[in-house]
């Protein structure tokens, strides 16, 4: 067997115990490190290759980027605790209230909110489902539209900046652009940066909410009593007051924090210190920080930012050890001999994603799919920022797609009885379609991903 066909079996038997339930970090370096011998002992693997982890383990722990991701995380964690959630929705749901649809609008514009100040879908999916499914039962919603609504939502902070899957996705398409030119020959390439990913991302972010508004004000035509209004009398006196005071404070540090990147004022990792600082003030502007809280944030950091740098550190060795099997040359020339040349690359790398979504969370993706697929596409002369745009879009539906989609089980886990785990199933298949047309048209109209990333930065 040759080390391109043994590669091919290492993916397949990657998928297949992370599909068991094997610990991801350890799943990818125990399969790559397996593999590693088997091929060595072919003589289709050179062993001393992974000589060069330690290096590669220290580059990750010497890049600055990196810092960005607990620093985020931890003022993600911050803003839920401070609950600015349940104030934004109460206003929200006073606001539109008095509209067919309304309050469906006023979780898909919290959610674009928390997305934009938080970006940590868990979170985000519980404290909506906590906090609006009851409204929206209430209120009579069908279980469908609302279970729906809510988790799509909750999904757009990983598209919306600042997310931390364009913090991963920069890093990765940085190298992947820079060994594409490298192998064109050229030793001066200008990198891509995180910075141009959440510029680029933003109006495809903008885009989806728009469409997510636009499906649930149709549904409610389709079916009037699938999103009734949630108060029939006028909407009381001094709201707008009220929705000033809500807005506010998570809106200064939203533009506080996507403001300074965006316009160069500081790099995401400074900005995202500045956030963290932030949504402390926050908690304690709303009366919510305290030893207890700060000691549940830094714990909840902490948790999730080693999951992400531990999953880091063992797809590291499941690449190296595919690339030292010469997998990366397969996929090479398979998606060079497609008939269509880009297009068909482009579209077989993206239903790759798609249906990968279905098992594995967008993190693997992202550190085993796009450092073997990137560089390849890169050198077809593909847009960095429009690529990375794609394939942020495309790892949000993997949050709603069953059988392993996250934002499924967190709505399931806050969901009562009532809810049919059915019911919620049914409930996202328009918004994944919806998603997919957010696909196909910044895949149709590049310019959605690249030109705000020219007006800023070119």
């Amino acid at each position: 067997m040759s080390g391109e066909i043994l590669s091919l079996v290492m993916f397949a038997v990657a998928c297949g115990v992370l599909l068991l339930g094997f610990p991801v970090a350890f799943s990818l370096a125990g399969t790559g490190l397996a593999f590693a011998l088997i091929g060595n002992s072919m003589g289709v693997f050179d062993m001393p290759l992974l000589g060069s982890l330690p290096s590669r383990y220290f580059g990750v722990m010497t890049n600055e980027l990196y810092v960005a991701i607990p620093l985020f995380v931890f003022m993600g964690v911050m803003l839920e605790r401070a609950r600015i959630a349940e104030k934004l929705l109460t206003t929200m749901g006073l606001l539109f209230g008095t509209m067919r649809a309304g309050l469906g609008i006023s979780v898909v514009l919290v959610g674009m909110l928390l997305a934009a100040s938080t970006g940590i879908v868990g979170a985000t999916v519980v404290t909506m489902g906590l906090l609006s499914l009851p409204a929206m039962q209430k209120a009579g919603y069908s279980p469908r539209l609302s279970t729906g609504v809510i988790c799509a939502s909750g999904t757009l902070g990983q598209i919306i900046p600042p997310s931390i899957v364009l913090v991963l996705l920069g890093d990765i398409l940085q190298g992947a652009y820079a060994e594409a030119q490298r192998s064109l020959g050229n030793w001066a390439p200008e990198p891509v940066s995180v910075i141009d990913l959440f510029a680029g991302a933003f109006i495809p972010g903008m885009l989806l909410v728009g469409l997510y508004i636009c499906w649930i004000i149709i549904q409610a035509f389709i079916d009037p009593k699938s999103a009734p209004p949630l108060v029939t009398d006028k909407r009381p006196d001094g709201l707008w007051g009220e929705v000033l005071r809500a807005l506010m404070p998570p809106g200064l540090l939203i533009v506080a924090v996507l403001g300074s990147i965006l316009t160069g004022i500081a790099t995401p990792t400074e900005s995202a210190a500045f956030g963290g600082v932030g949504a402390v003030i926050l908690a304690a502007f709303y009366k919510r920080l305290s030893w207890d809280v700060l000691r549940h944030v830094t714990r909840q950091t902490v948790q999730i930012s080693a999951m992400v740098f531990v999953i880091l550190l063992g797809a590291s060795v499941f690449s190296l050890v595919f690339r030292g099997l010469g997998g990366d040359h397969l996929v090479e020339e398979l998606l060079h001999n497609l008939p269509g040349g880009v297009f068909s690359a482009m579209l077989v790398v993206m239903l790759l994603m798609f249906v990968m979504g279905f098992f594995l969370d967008f993190i693997e993706i992202v550190f085993v799919v796009v450092p073997i697929v990137g560089p390849i596409l890169l050198k077809m002369d593909i847009d960095p920022v429009w690529l990375g745009v794609m394939i942020a879009i495309n790892l949000q539906t993997s949050f709603l797609t069953p059988p392993f989609g996250f934002a499924l089980f967190y709505l399931r886990g806050v969901a009562p009885a009532a809810i049919k785990t059915w019911d919620i199933y049914r409930g996202i298949v328009p918004f994944v379609l919806i998603q997919v047309l957010g696909l196909g048209l910044v895949a149709a109209f590049p310019a959605l991903a690249t030109w705000l990333p020219d007006l800023l930065f070119k």
